[in-house]
């Protein structure tokens, strides 16, 4: 049970956050031999998540008619991810994505594009400022994050970031973002859950949600609070540190 606390742990804090909760995933896998890998434990991890986006979002969802035009662009933005992440999974391409190798450059190498982006004085916002253009743009360039170590926060962040939105709308929009993808994660996992006959299984995945949910919540919150006063060097520099000693790891293997 302790490696479920973990996860969920690890799922909440860095599927929010800049930093890839995807090769973090993978890295405490095969590090501590976790049995992440299991494709129903992943997907639990992940409806959590989910649920945390929805409920954070609750008032906004429940104003559907008042943000329909940002809901309908952020369904629009996230087209690109959904075919291209079908595509990648049916293909196999996906398991040849996670090396450490590429994930350490990954990490290193969009940690200092979010840098860059960062610099920027900007002022956009969401209800204001988010048209076609920037959904598509940002959709577009979140296909990247089906790439361990690119982090789908992260560049989603990074992209709105050039595109003048100021941190914390930057932020919303990844939030936001999040949404179609981890509905259909979500459509995958109550369905197989629901066939699974295994109690224990059962118990472990609803632990997982959960838990997940939890950490996931708590850190939107904190997330949001700390960029309204801050901004994300802490982030990049973390993502520079531990892509080098992944870096280290892969190449001296």
């Amino acid at each position: 049970m302790l490696d479920i606390l973990i996860l969920s742990f690890v799922q909440g804090v860095t599927e929010f956050l800049p930093i890839s909760s995807s090769s973090h995933i993978i890295l405490f896998s095969k590090f501590m031999n976790f049995i992440s890998e299991d494709l129903m434990l992943n997907v639990s991890l992940h409806i959590g998540s989910f649920l945390a986006v929805l409920v954070f979002f609750r008032q906004e969802i429940l104003s559907f008619f008042i943000y329909r035009k940002i809901f309908i662009l952020i369904i629009i933005s996230s087209l690109p991810i959904i075919l291209f992440g079908y595509l990648i999974a049916e293909t196999g391409i996906i398991n040849n994505l996670r090396s450490l190798k590429i994930i350490g450059w990954t990490t290193v190498v969009f940690g200092i594009l979010l840098y860059i982006s960062d610099k920027k004085e900007n002022e956009k916002s969401l209800e204001i400022n988010f048209d076609l253009k920037s959904a598509i743009i940002i959709g577009v360039l979140h296909v990247f994050s089906l790439i361990p170590g690119v982090s789908r926060s992260g560049v989603a962040i990074t992209a709105a970031r050039f595109l003048k939105f100021d941190r914390v709308n930057a932020a919303k929009i990844s939030f936001l973002l999040s949404i179609p993808t981890l509905l259909a994660v979500t459509a995958f996992g109550i369905f197989n859950i629901y066939k699974t006959e295994n109690f224990d299984i059962i118990k472990i995945n609803f632990s997982s949600i959960i838990l997940s949910f939890i950490f996931s919540y708590i850190t939107m919150v904190a997330f949001l609070g700390y960029i309204k006063k801050a901004n994300l060097d802490v982030f990049v520099l973390y993502r520079i540190v531990l892509g080098t000693i992944i870096l280290i790891f892969a190449y001296q293997g």
